[in-house]
């Protein structure tokens, strides 16, 4: 483990940018392996208060390691690891109410696609020494998404199914936004790049 002491504004930061062993990366993995058995309790038993429980605790811990980050000094490891296991989560629940029936497969297509395109692209800027960081646009997407899985699988849905294929779009309409978004930022930042500029408009 690297750890790294360092004094910030909001006092004292544990540990370093390359830090790997941290509080926050282990509430992360934890959230990731916590979701495994939740998945196969949603496709056993759909909705109903014990699956709702879990998933609204987990959904309730995605900001928990960013808090725990920001106390304690925020790595490189946990800027992979969290939007890693938020996408996880996501995707994986909406993998596993597409396959019980509860939600259409085609937003979740949609989604899915937007997830792999922007890593890919993400990938593809870093290696060219673009950083594209997580934007607020991708953090209300986020949200939504933790919403929209959760209330099919609450028990007092039963009948407003109708309501919520309705507002399951609106997590579509942010992943697609958001994803032009940082593509749009990337492109403006290999072009400041190529003409030697140092800051981004």
């Amino acid at each position: 483990m690297s750890v790294a002491v360092q004094s910030d504004r909001t006092g004292i930061r544990r540990f370093g940018p390359t830090a790997l062993a941290t509080p926050a990366n282990v509430v992360t993995i934890a959230r990731v392996l916590l979701a495994i058995p939740l998945f196969a309790l949603i496709y056993d038993r759909g909705a109903g208060w014990l699956t709702w429980g879990g998933w609204a605790v987990l959904a309730s811990s995605d900001g928990l390691d960013g808090w725990i980050a920001r106390r304690d000094g925020t790595t490189r490891s946990g800027a992979y690891l969290d939007p890693l296991a938020d996408k996880v989560l996501t995707m994986g629940g909406f993998t596993v109410l597409v396959t019980i029936d509860l939600v259409w497969w085609l937003p979740v297509a949609i989604m899915a696609t937007r997830e792999v395109g922007i890593s890919a692209y993400r990938s593809f800027a870093g290696r060219r020494g673009v950083s594209l960081p997580a934007l607020w646009s991708g953090k209300a997407k986020t949200f939504c998404q933790l919403v929209a899985v959760g209330i099919p699988i609450w028990p007092l849905t039963d009948g407003y199914l109708g309501l919520h294929d309705a507002l399951v779009w609106l997590p579509v309409a942010l992943s697609v936004g958001s994803g032009i978004h940082i593509v749009r930022r990337g492109w403006v930042e290999t072009a400041s790049q190529a003409n030697g500029l140092s800051e981004v408009p």
